[in-house]
């Protein structure tokens, strides 16, 4: 009896030992996980701060250049009246054969030149009796109205001519001239090159900005375009306009645009 009491003893000591160990493995093995979801955590909250969009170095670049229009068109219009729309219709046909003819004698082709269709309408004229009050309005003839446009690469022609039409004037046409307007038909490749330039500046000053912090710049975390204010030369940025601003007044221009970029910082 006391033999089996100590080898029970001594069994017991043995699973007490065995439980022991266990429990510090377990011990040591939620240890070294515990320390490693740390790491990862503090590894995540720091590579957050990096490249966070709501921290990192925020610069805004831009660039402008002075360009000349290289396409210009030109519109007018002319009217005539008469007492019937035949009437009215024979005067601005002949009229306008006198303003194609004048445009072709001072060098615009055929292939610049465009009529619109003729529009017409309805002229009135309102009686009153001897003490001022009203009667009637009844009919007065008709008015007709027809415009035209010169698209031209010649600048300096269309000018000239938009700047004189005293001869039409002298011939009788009622004609009615407006100022030209200048578009450039390159002016994708100045917003290209644009673009590039206003980026260019914007790193820049990412990288002033890092040097004088003691830091690097990162990654890349966004980029933002602004609009492009395209004005007369030497106008100043008080024809720039929120939606952006297009000039066709002036032929000689200012194209400008602004980049903005965020970098992380390391």
């Amino acid at each position: 009896m006391d033999g089996k009491k100590e080898m029970d003893e001594r069994g017991g000591n043995r699973k007490g030992g065995a439980g022991e160990w266990k429990s510090v493995i377990i011990a040591l093995i939620a240890g070294i996980t515990a320390i490693v979801c740390v790491v990862i955590f503090s590894g995540s909250i720091v590579d957050y701060k990096k490249t966070s969009g709501a921290g990192g170095l925020t610069a805004t670049g831009s660039a402008s250049i002075d360009f000349e229009s290289d396409l210009v068109v030109w519109r007018g219009s002319f009217s005539a009246y008469g007492a019937t729309p035949k009437d009215a219709y024979a005067i601005i046909k002949k009229d306008a054969e006198v303003v194609r003819q004048y445009l072709l004698e001072n060098g615009v082709s055929e292939e610049e030149l465009v009529f619109s269709s003729v529009d017409i309408s309805q002229r009135y004229r309102t009686e009153y009796d001897e003490n001022g009050n009203y009667i009637r309005d009844y009919p007065d003839g008709y008015d007709l109205y027809q415009s035209l446009s010169v698209t031209s690469e010649d600048i300096d022609k269309v000018e000239n001519i938009s700047r004189d039409i005293t001869k039409l004037i002298e011939s009788g046409v009622e004609f009615v001239s407006n100022s030209p307007e200048y578009y450039c038909t390159k002016l994708d490749e100045v917003k290209l090159e644009l673009i590039e330039k206003a980026t260019d500046n914007a790193k820049q000053r990412i990288d002033i900005m890092a040097a004088g912090t003691g830091s690097r710049t990162g990654a890349l975390l966004s980029a933002n375009l602004g609009v492009f204010q395209i004005t007369a030369k030497n106008s100043g940025s008080g024809e720039y306009s929120y939606d952006g601003a297009f000039d066709t007044s002036s032929r000689y221009k200012n194209a400008m645009i602004t980049v903005r970029l965020n970098y992380a910082a390391e």
